[in-house]
Protein backbone atom coordinates (compact mmCIF):
# COMPACT_ATOMS: atom_id res chain seq x y z
CA UNK A 1 0.00 0.00 0.00
CA UNK A 2 1.32 3.62 0.17
CA UNK A 3 3.32 4.67 2.87
CA UNK A 4 3.04 8.53 2.65
CA UNK A 5 0.81 9.27 5.58
CA UNK A 6 -0.03 12.52 4.24
CA UNK A 7 -1.74 11.12 1.21
CA UNK A 8 -4.12 9.20 3.68
CA UNK A 9 -5.02 12.60 5.22
CA UNK A 10 -5.77 13.74 2.03
CA UNK A 11 -7.45 10.79 0.80
CA UNK A 12 -9.79 9.97 4.09
CA UNK A 13 -11.76 13.53 4.06
CA UNK A 14 -11.89 13.00 -0.07
CA UNK A 15 -13.13 9.51 -0.11
CA UNK A 16 -15.68 10.53 2.73
CA UNK A 17 -17.37 13.80 0.53
CA UNK A 18 -17.45 11.34 -2.53
CA UNK A 19 -19.67 8.63 -0.53
CA UNK A 20 -21.44 11.91 0.68
CA UNK A 21 -21.69 13.11 -2.41
CA UNK A 22 -23.04 9.57 -3.92
CA UNK A 23 -25.14 9.29 -1.00
CA UNK A 24 -27.51 12.38 -2.17
CA UNK A 25 -25.60 14.78 -0.40
CA UNK A 26 -23.66 17.64 -2.20
CA UNK A 27 -24.13 16.57 -5.80
CA UNK A 28 -21.46 17.02 -7.78
CA UNK A 29 -18.57 17.13 -4.88
CA UNK A 30 -17.16 13.93 -5.86
CA UNK A 31 -15.01 16.01 -8.29
CA UNK A 32 -12.88 17.23 -5.64
CA UNK A 33 -11.58 13.29 -4.87
CA UNK A 34 -8.51 12.82 -7.34
CA UNK A 35 -7.55 16.53 -7.41
CA UNK A 36 -6.93 16.33 -3.56
CA UNK A 37 -5.25 12.70 -3.46
CA UNK A 38 -3.56 13.92 -6.32
CA UNK A 39 -1.14 16.97 -3.98
CA UNK A 40 0.61 13.77 -2.73
CA UNK A 41 0.84 11.03 -5.82
CA UNK A 42 0.45 11.31 -9.26
CA UNK A 43 -3.01 11.80 -10.62
CA UNK A 44 -3.13 8.51 -12.47
CA UNK A 45 -2.19 6.19 -9.48
CA UNK A 46 -4.54 8.69 -7.26
CA UNK A 47 -7.95 7.97 -9.71
CA UNK A 48 -6.71 3.82 -9.98
CA UNK A 49 -7.12 3.82 -6.02
CA UNK A 50 -10.46 5.22 -6.04
CA UNK A 51 -11.78 3.69 -8.88
CA UNK A 52 -12.03 0.34 -6.46
CA UNK A 53 -14.02 2.44 -3.59
CA UNK A 54 -16.17 4.31 -6.37
CA UNK A 55 -17.74 1.09 -7.58
CA UNK A 56 -18.44 -0.19 -4.23
CA UNK A 57 -19.93 3.35 -3.20
CA UNK A 58 -22.30 2.96 -6.72
CA UNK A 59 -23.12 -0.09 -5.97
CA UNK A 60 -24.94 1.03 -2.46
CA UNK A 61 -25.80 4.32 -4.20
CA UNK A 62 -28.30 2.18 -7.31
CA UNK A 63 -29.05 0.02 -4.46
CA UNK A 64 -30.92 3.02 -2.44
CA UNK A 65 -32.01 4.76 -5.67
CA UNK A 66 -33.03 1.61 -7.33
CA UNK A 67 -36.35 2.17 -7.88
CA UNK A 68 -36.05 6.30 -8.53
CA UNK A 69 -35.07 7.18 -11.77
CA UNK A 70 -35.41 8.35 -15.30
CA UNK A 71 -34.78 5.64 -18.02
CA UNK A 72 -35.23 8.24 -21.09
CA UNK A 73 -32.62 9.85 -20.29
CA UNK A 74 -30.44 6.92 -19.04
CA UNK A 75 -31.12 5.02 -22.68
CA UNK A 76 -29.13 8.78 -24.07
CA UNK A 77 -26.53 9.34 -21.38
CA UNK A 78 -25.10 6.03 -20.54
CA UNK A 79 -24.57 4.76 -24.64
CA UNK A 80 -23.09 8.52 -25.14
CA UNK A 81 -20.37 7.98 -22.03
CA UNK A 82 -18.51 5.00 -24.01
CA UNK A 83 -17.36 8.23 -26.21
CA UNK A 84 -15.83 9.95 -23.77
CA UNK A 85 -14.31 7.01 -21.53
CA UNK A 86 -12.67 5.64 -25.49
CA UNK A 87 -11.19 9.13 -25.75
CA UNK A 88 -10.11 9.37 -21.87
CA UNK A 89 -8.50 5.97 -22.03
CA UNK A 90 -7.02 6.81 -25.17
CA UNK A 91 -5.33 10.12 -23.84
CA UNK A 92 -4.75 8.07 -20.55
CA UNK A 93 -1.66 6.98 -21.12
CA UNK A 94 -0.42 9.64 -23.45
CA UNK A 95 -0.11 12.59 -21.18
CA UNK A 96 2.64 12.68 -18.36
CA UNK A 97 1.99 13.62 -15.15
CA UNK A 98 2.41 17.80 -15.04
CA UNK A 99 -0.26 17.61 -17.72
CA UNK A 100 -2.73 15.58 -16.24
CA UNK A 101 -2.25 18.10 -13.20
CA UNK A 102 -2.84 20.75 -15.26
CA UNK A 103 -5.93 19.36 -16.84
CA UNK A 104 -7.10 18.50 -13.10
CA UNK A 105 -6.32 22.15 -12.13
CA UNK A 106 -8.07 23.93 -14.81
CA UNK A 107 -11.25 21.31 -14.32
CA UNK A 108 -11.40 21.81 -10.80
CA UNK A 109 -10.61 25.55 -11.39
CA UNK A 110 -13.21 25.73 -13.68
CA UNK A 111 -16.26 24.21 -12.07
CA UNK A 112 -15.57 25.76 -8.68
CA UNK A 113 -16.01 29.32 -10.99
CA UNK A 114 -19.23 27.68 -12.36
CA UNK A 115 -20.81 26.72 -8.78
CA UNK A 116 -20.04 30.61 -7.87
CA UNK A 117 -21.07 32.89 -10.80
CA UNK A 118 -23.43 30.12 -12.82
CA UNK A 119 -21.61 30.92 -16.43
CA UNK A 120 -24.19 27.73 -17.91
CA UNK A 121 -27.27 29.21 -19.49
CA UNK A 122 -30.29 27.87 -17.17
CA UNK A 123 -33.32 26.57 -19.40
CA UNK A 124 -36.68 25.02 -19.05
CA UNK A 125 -36.98 21.66 -18.90
CA UNK A 126 -36.87 19.84 -22.56
CA UNK A 127 -36.88 16.97 -21.77
CA UNK A 128 -34.50 13.80 -23.28
CA UNK A 129 -32.40 15.42 -26.05
CA UNK A 130 -30.24 12.69 -28.23
CA UNK A 131 -27.70 15.39 -28.99
CA UNK A 132 -27.43 17.70 -25.89
CA UNK A 133 -27.64 14.79 -23.68
CA UNK A 134 -25.32 13.08 -25.90
CA UNK A 135 -22.49 15.49 -25.60
CA UNK A 136 -22.34 16.53 -22.27
CA UNK A 137 -22.72 12.60 -21.49
CA UNK A 138 -19.84 11.59 -23.83
CA UNK A 139 -17.62 14.72 -22.02
CA UNK A 140 -18.72 13.59 -18.28
CA UNK A 141 -17.24 9.85 -19.43
CA UNK A 142 -14.20 11.65 -20.56
CA UNK A 143 -13.65 13.63 -17.54
CA UNK A 144 -14.88 10.64 -14.96
CA UNK A 145 -12.19 8.49 -16.83
CA UNK A 146 -9.65 11.10 -16.68
CA UNK A 147 -10.36 12.45 -12.71
CA UNK A 148 -13.61 10.60 -11.51
CA UNK A 149 -15.26 14.28 -12.26
CA UNK A 150 -18.11 13.67 -14.69
CA UNK A 151 -20.72 14.92 -12.37
CA UNK A 152 -20.23 18.65 -13.61
CA UNK A 153 -20.53 17.89 -17.08
CA UNK A 154 -23.72 15.48 -17.02
CA UNK A 155 -25.08 17.87 -14.28
CA UNK A 156 -24.95 20.38 -16.88
CA UNK A 157 -27.91 18.36 -18.93
CA UNK A 158 -29.62 16.84 -15.88
CA UNK A 159 -29.99 19.81 -14.00
CA UNK A 160 -32.06 21.51 -16.63
CA UNK A 161 -34.26 18.36 -16.67
CA UNK A 162 -36.26 19.68 -13.87
CA UNK A 163 -36.54 16.15 -12.44
CA UNK A 164 -37.74 15.08 -8.93
CA UNK A 165 -34.82 15.21 -6.31
CA UNK A 166 -35.00 11.87 -5.93
CA UNK A 167 -35.27 10.69 -9.41
CA UNK A 168 -32.53 13.46 -10.49
CA UNK A 169 -30.09 11.54 -7.86
CA UNK A 170 -31.12 8.00 -8.64
CA UNK A 171 -30.69 8.83 -12.36
CA UNK A 172 -26.90 10.37 -11.51
CA UNK A 173 -26.41 7.12 -9.45
CA UNK A 174 -26.86 4.49 -12.30
CA UNK A 175 -25.26 6.52 -14.89
CA UNK A 176 -22.20 6.60 -13.02
CA UNK A 177 -22.25 3.05 -11.58
CA UNK A 178 -22.34 2.35 -15.03
CA UNK A 179 -19.83 4.16 -16.42
CA UNK A 180 -17.35 3.59 -13.44
CA UNK A 181 -17.76 -0.65 -14.43
CA UNK A 182 -16.66 0.12 -17.82
CA UNK A 183 -13.72 1.88 -16.89
CA UNK A 184 -12.97 -1.03 -15.06
CA UNK A 185 -11.23 -2.84 -17.78
CA UNK A 186 -9.54 0.28 -19.78
CA UNK A 187 -7.74 1.01 -16.02
CA UNK A 188 -6.37 -2.92 -16.15
CA UNK A 189 -5.16 -2.63 -19.20
CA UNK A 190 -3.53 0.36 -18.50
CA UNK A 191 -1.53 -1.45 -15.59
CA UNK A 192 -3.60 1.13 -12.94
CA UNK A 193 -4.15 -2.10 -10.76
CA UNK A 194 -0.97 -2.99 -9.40
CA UNK A 195 -0.65 -4.45 -5.83
CA UNK A 196 0.32 -1.18 -4.07
CA UNK A 197 -2.53 0.52 -5.68
CA UNK A 198 -4.81 -2.30 -4.91
CA UNK A 199 -4.34 -2.56 -0.99
CA UNK A 200 -4.43 1.24 -0.63
CA UNK A 201 -7.98 0.97 -2.22
CA UNK A 202 -8.47 -1.63 0.08
CA UNK A 203 -7.40 -0.33 3.50
CA UNK A 204 -9.53 3.00 2.30
CA UNK A 205 -13.16 0.97 1.78
CA UNK A 206 -14.39 0.91 4.59
CA UNK A 207 -14.94 4.69 4.38
CA UNK A 208 -17.15 4.11 1.89
CA UNK A 209 -20.31 2.84 3.72
CA UNK A 210 -19.41 5.51 6.24
CA UNK A 211 -19.79 8.36 4.04
CA UNK A 212 -23.07 6.91 2.23
CA UNK A 213 -24.92 6.76 5.24
CA UNK A 214 -23.79 10.26 6.11
CA UNK A 215 -25.07 11.67 2.68
CA UNK A 216 -28.51 10.05 3.47
CA UNK A 217 -28.60 11.63 7.04
CA UNK A 218 -26.95 14.65 5.97
CA UNK A 219 -30.18 15.42 3.32
CA UNK A 220 -32.39 16.26 5.87
CA UNK A 221 -29.86 17.74 8.60
CA UNK A 222 -27.55 20.04 6.94
CA UNK A 223 -28.09 23.00 4.23
CA UNK A 224 -26.76 21.95 0.40
CA UNK A 225 -25.83 25.39 0.25
CA UNK A 226 -23.18 25.52 3.39
CA UNK A 227 -21.91 21.71 2.57
CA UNK A 228 -21.45 22.72 -1.27
CA UNK A 229 -19.61 26.30 -0.07
CA UNK A 230 -16.84 24.31 2.14
CA UNK A 231 -16.22 21.76 -1.22
CA UNK A 232 -16.07 24.22 -4.00
CA UNK A 233 -13.88 26.53 -1.71
CA UNK A 234 -11.48 23.60 -1.46
CA UNK A 235 -11.82 22.75 -4.66
CA UNK A 236 -10.42 26.00 -6.16
CA UNK A 237 -7.68 26.42 -3.82
CA UNK A 238 -6.79 22.40 -4.73
CA UNK A 239 -7.31 23.50 -8.41
CA UNK A 240 -4.73 26.47 -8.14
CA UNK A 241 -1.79 23.89 -6.44
CA UNK A 242 -2.50 21.25 -9.39
CA UNK A 243 -2.12 23.96 -12.00
CA UNK A 244 0.81 25.12 -11.02
CA UNK A 245 2.04 22.27 -10.44
CA UNK A 246 1.25 21.55 -13.71
CA UNK A 247 2.97 24.56 -15.22
CA UNK A 248 6.22 24.12 -12.95
CA UNK A 249 7.21 20.56 -12.51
Amino acid sequence: MIPDLWFYALACPAILIAAISKGGFGGGVVVLAVPLMSLAVPPQQAAAVMLPVLMVIDVMAVWVYRKSFDGGHLKIILPASVIGIALGWAGFGLLDVSMIRLLLGIIALAFSLDYWFQFRPRKAPQGPDKLVGGFWAALAGFTSFVAHAGGPPLNVYMLAQGLEKRVFVGTVAIFFAGVNWMKLVPYALLGQFNTENLTTSLLLLPLAPVGVWLGLWLQKRVSDKAFYGVCYGLLFVTGIKLAYDGVTM
